[in-house]
């Protein structure tokens, strides 16, 4: 902890957690704008699934990289030059109409995207004592999931009015505005920590172990609700199905958002006070599976899928509890460093949703829209996989019980 007034602290704690809803309203722009960018880039549902995986590549890709350096250097440097990344990425959107380099662009958002979090761990630590650290990353989690929120169905409604490519030369300003201020506020770290010449051999131990691993792969092929439905696909599937406007269907799938927002507190709670974690996480991936399976049947009503998102989104909170469950199956020393892989690979099933998805919607369209069948059939591996880590966990919590 540095010695800084708290006043200092709290600016510090206000620009990551700007940066952190900053980051997640433009991860959720495809969400938004998937019929532009189909027109703009003339691609096809494959490419569209990989130009939005990618980010995921990226994000992950730059964990560890930036965990390393935020130690070394000051995150009064590094943040700043995450968010000018962030920014970087949106460019191609509004230089190019090739495909190619909106994936390059949608690479380096991820990277820099990657920043939001672990800078936020990093000051969270600089200038708040030890025994506050989860109060204030619950709260800058709490600020990023209103972004995603306000992401949705009011940047919507935002585009319906204006173009959508100057609204991103807005989003970039704003981005360029933020790095100032980071560095403005966020004091030089006159101590860093040197990293230990054993990083790297700690790095293969987290990946050697089977058990981190299996929790790990089982928790990522859990994420298709937020990283795949959420983020991309999902306006454009209850538009087309339910025949709901664009901007209420928007709406709906950030509601997902809302959902986590009071899971994220509620869940951990209730898995830490009747200590089943696994079993609650078993709970959560069915639940989310039998969800998803009904959606994609074509039932309900708008308010009811209003009420059913909400009650995924509460249960995508298994993220925190599957990545606490990592951290249990190795030395004290090295739970930090597992919570940092073990997020790295739950994050990495983002592009093998978005891709997969693309692929199984086929590599055709028509105009900029995909037919009912399309997205049926596409979104079907979501609760496939959800039914798969049901059943992995099933086996892990049968293996600690021997």
């Amino acid at each position: 902890m540095l010695s800084v007034s708290s006043y200092q602290a709290w600016s510090m704690w206000a620009v990551a957690s700007l940066f952190y809803a900053y980051q997640y309203v433009i991860r959720v722009l495809p969400n938004i704008l998937m019929p532009e960018l189909l027109t703009h880039f003339n691609t096809t549902a494959v490419e569209f699934g990989q130009f939005a995986g990618l980010y995921y590549i990226g994000y992950t890709a730059a964990h560890i990289p930036l965990g390393i350096w935020l130690d070394r250097k000051s995150p009064r440097i590094i943040i700043p030059v995450c968010i000018l990344l962030t920014v970087t990425g949106i460019l191609p959107l509004l230089l190019s109409d090739t495909i190619a380099a909106a994936n390059i662009g949608r690479i380096i958002m991820g990277i820099g995207s990657s920043g939001a979090i672990l800078g936020a761990f990093k000051v969270i630590r600089l200038g708040f004592p030890e025994t506050h650290f989860n109060r204030m990353l619950g709260l800058c989690v709490t600020v990023g999931l209103i972004g995603a929120i306000y992401g949705g169905e009011p940047v919507k409604l935002l585009f319906e009015v204006m173009h959508w490519q100057t609204i991103l030369v807005y989003f970039c300003w704003i981005g360029c505005a933020l790095a100032v201020f980071a560095y403005l506020i966020i004091p030089k770290q006159h101590k860093p920590i040197v990293v230990s010449h054993h990083a790297f051999e700690d790095i293969k131990q987290v990946f050697k172990n089977k058990n981190v691993l299996i929790v790990c792969l089982c928790a990522g092929l859990m994420v298709g609700p937020l990283e795949g439905f959420a983020d991309v696909w999902g306006a454009g599937f209850i538009q087309s199905v339910y025949n709901i406007p664009s901007a209420r269907a928007a709406g709906i799938t950030s509601l997902m958002f809302l959902g986590m927002l009071f899971g994220s507190p509620g869940v951990t709670y209730i898995a830490d006070r009747l200590k089943a974690h696994l079993k609650i996480i078993i709970g959560c991936a069915v639940f989310m599976g039998i969800v998803f399976t009904v959606m994609l049947l074509g039932y309900g009503s708008a308010k009811t899928l209003s009420i059913l998102f909400t009650a995924v989104g509460i249960c995508c909170a298994y993220q925190i509890i599957a990545i606490y469950m990592a951290s249990t199956y190795v030395r004290e020393r090295l739970v930090g460093l597992t919570t940092a892989v073990a997020n790295m690979i739950i994050m990495t099933f983002g592009y093998f949703f978005h891709s997969t998805i693309g692929i199984m919607m086929g590599s055709q369209h028509s105009g900029n829209n995909f037919s009912h069948e399309q997205y049926q059939y596409g979104l079907s591996v979501i609760p496939i996989c959800l039914f798969i880590a049901a059943v992995g966990f099933i086996i892990q919590l049968r293996k600690t019980k021997k």
